[in-house]
């Protein structure tokens, strides 16, 4: 079987027009040629939020380009004049061969284009000359998007020919987004100018929402005010009234690329540039009439199509979302998704996940910028088959790549503002560019992810807190509330199972002497030697506790008194050795009381303690070195 040729392709909002029809080109051509395609794609440009933007953006730090045989570059459709830099540079250093669509600024690289300038002049000259439009205002595109610097001035030059003056009032800037429309019809409405006889878009999605605020606010289209837009798409094409707007072979477009790559691929020789043309369309919203009628059988079979597809979106994000809420563990998220990913209708489905990605509140940095070396794929959808991958090298980038030619892989990011959890990969269907609303699932999955984190790192710093809670953070062992606690469930124990238990009270002697005489450094030495003794006296089972400043415990079970009295002797021979060992101008000791008893009805913890501590003060009335300065 012949070499399978891998192609990347870099692209931004692959849920809007263009981007899909574009898409669906490549689609065709990587078919009907036996390639594969791997998108790689961000919704960035879509919140307005830099920190959400730069979670975006990292998916373009995935591609590993000694995987691919060439590149697509759909450059055109990221706003973040940083991110393009970036990204093009990546892209030079891998040698490949590359073919960017819309986009003259890389003249290294094969350009497929479409004419963004003599149909938006058609189209200005018609509101103009027949019409007779004299006051025209436009909302334009990115300003550091090409395409939308040649709209730009086409429109310009037109009203420029025809003695019109455009100020720089009359510009309103914006994304190429829906929302753009929106506001910069707010602002004409709200700028108390008369309204300008037409209003010239960059794009469909804004003149659309343009349109939409203004007829909120009883303006008619076209009686009074001429609206137009750029690219023909579906809504604008079926908006009432139908828009004016320009028509491109977005399709022919993805063709003609991906057909040039594979060429260039292959060794053959190509045209730097090839260009495709467009047509103005003139139709209601201008005051003409549609020029394609309207099947209206065709129409409402579309529409219905249109509507029951977003219900059930809609639907499978509200059970998702909800389920979701429910998990606390990577496992219980893990499971809940891959009760969906069937009505995704994808062949295959893997989340991948960055290792560490859940490390706790005191663990490493935040994963920003990259993924790291490894990754784990606890998810992978297969025909309906559900299974944990387990490890894989992240630039191998898909941990099961499909076999054969023909195939579609779409890599998504996963993550938190800026924070990077990994990515999503889709692989041969239609749901990342046909479903409005696949970014609202994938933020809902990485929102679900990060609540699943931030829930671990809580019960991690309640195990710290409680830890803290219980130990004496000075000699490493329980505190009182530590013990208190611990002691209470193991005293019942014993008494349940007639055990014997022994109680030692210990204190150290002449701790505030040392204190005294050579500063606190070395009465918490001091106490912690006398910890650390006691630790190694112990039998399995036992537990010690700092019970106050110079007090500790030792509690565990017992066969007889022997015990105690072997408590004892290997303490003091302990202590004897540390002495021996450290040579310090005092020496260390301690009065111990043992207590070992049955536990009766009426016999309580508090009771036995209290009978080891009044053994132990007795003890120490007797010693005659409780302290010795050397």
């Amino acid at each position: 079987m012949a070499d399978i040729k891998e192609l990347a392709l870099i692209v931004a909002g692959i849920d809007e027009e263009y981007q899909k029809g574009v898409i669906d080109g490549i689609i065709t051509s990587a078919k009907a040629n036996n390639v594969n395609v791997s998108c790689f794609s961000a919704f960035g440009g879509v919140i307005s939020v830099k920190s959400y933007d730069t979670g975006e953006y990292n998916i373009y730090n995935l591609a590993n380009y000694e995987k691919f045989d060439g590149v697509l570059l759909m450059i055109n459709t990221i706003s973040d004049q940083g991110q393009k830099e970036l990204i093009v540079k990546k892209v030079r250093a891998s040698k490949l061969p590359v073919v960017v669509l819309d986009c003259d600024e890389y003249p290294d690289f094969y350009n497929i284009t479409i004419d963004n300038t003599a149909a938006m002049e058609d189209l200005v000259r018609h509101i103009i000359i027949d019409h007779g439009a004299e006051k025209l205002e436009y909302i334009a595109g990115p300003v550091s998007n090409p395409e939308a610097q040649d709209r730009l001035e086409a429109f310009k030059r037109v009203c420029a020919e025809n003695h019109i003056a455009v100020t720089a009032d009359d510009i309103h800037y914006g994304e190429f987004r829906s929302i753009d429309g929106k506001r910069a019809a707010e602002r004409i409405l709200k700028s108390g100018r008369a309204l300008p006889d037409a209003l010239v878009c960059a794009n469909d999605a804004m003149a659309l929402t343009a349109i939409n605020e203004f007829v909120k606010h009883g303006v008619r289209i076209p009686e009074d005010m001429i609206v137009t837009g750029f690219d023909n798409t579906y809504n604008a094409r079926h908006h009432c009234p139908a828009l004016s707007t320009v028509e491109r072979p977005l399709k022919q477009a993805g063709q003609l690329a991906c057909e040039t790559l594979i060429r260039l691929i292959n060794g053959e020789k190509c045209e730097k540039i090839q260009g495709l043309g467009s047509k103005a369309v003139f139709s209601e919203s201008c005051g003409c009439e549609n020029p394609d009628g309207l099947d209206l059988a065709a129409y409402k079979k579309s529409t219905y199509n249109i509507i029951d597809s977003s219900r059930e979106d809609i639907n499978l994000l509200n059970r998702l979302n909800s389920e979701l809420a429910e998990t606390e563990t990577e496992t219980e998220c893990m499971r809940v998704i891959s009760s969906f990913l069937g009505d995704m209708e994808c062949e295959c489905c893997c989340i991948c996940m960055c290792d560490g990605w859940d490390n706790t509140w005191n663990e490493g940095e935040e994963l920003i910028s990259g993924y790291t070396e490894k990754m784990h794929a606890p998810l992978v959808w297969d025909k309906g088959s559900v299974k944990f991958y387990g490890s894989f090298e992240t630039r191998l980038m898909n941990p099961i790549p499909r076999e054969g030619g023909g195939n579609i892989s779409y890599f998504l990011p996963l993550h938190f503002r800026d924070r990077c959890l990994g990515y999503f990969v889709a692989t041969n269907g239609d749901f990342p560019i046909k479903s409005l609303l696949c970014h609202s699932v994938l933020m809902n999955i990485s929102n679900s992810l990060e609540n699943v984190r931030k829930l671990i790192n809580l019960n991690s710093a309640i195990r710290e807190l409680d830890r803290l809670y219980v130990i004496d953070p000075l000699c490493g062992i329980y505190n009182r509330n530590g013990f208190i606690r611990a002691a209470d469930a193991r005293f019942r124990e014993c008494k349940k199972n007639n055990e014997k238990i022994l109680i030692a009270f210990i204190d150290m002697d002449g701790l505030k002497r040392i204190n005294d005489d050579f500063g606190h450094n070395e009465g918490d030495f001091a106490l912690q030697r006398l910890a650390s003794s006691m630790v190694d006296c112990c039998h399995e089972g036992w537990m010690c506790a700092r019970f106050g400043g110079d007090e500790f415990i030792i509690f565990g079970t017992a066969k007889d008194e022997s015990d105690g009295d072997e408590l004892i002797e290997s303490l003091k021979s302990r202590l004897a050795q540390i002495n021996r060992l450290i040579h310090k101008p005092y020496e260390i000791s301690a009065s111990i009381g043992t207590v070992v008893s049955d536990i009766g009805e009426d016999c309580t913890l508090f009771s036995l303690i209290t009978s080891a501590d009044e053994i132990m003060y007795e003890q120490k009335k007797k010693s005659s070195s409780r302290y010795i300065r050397k």
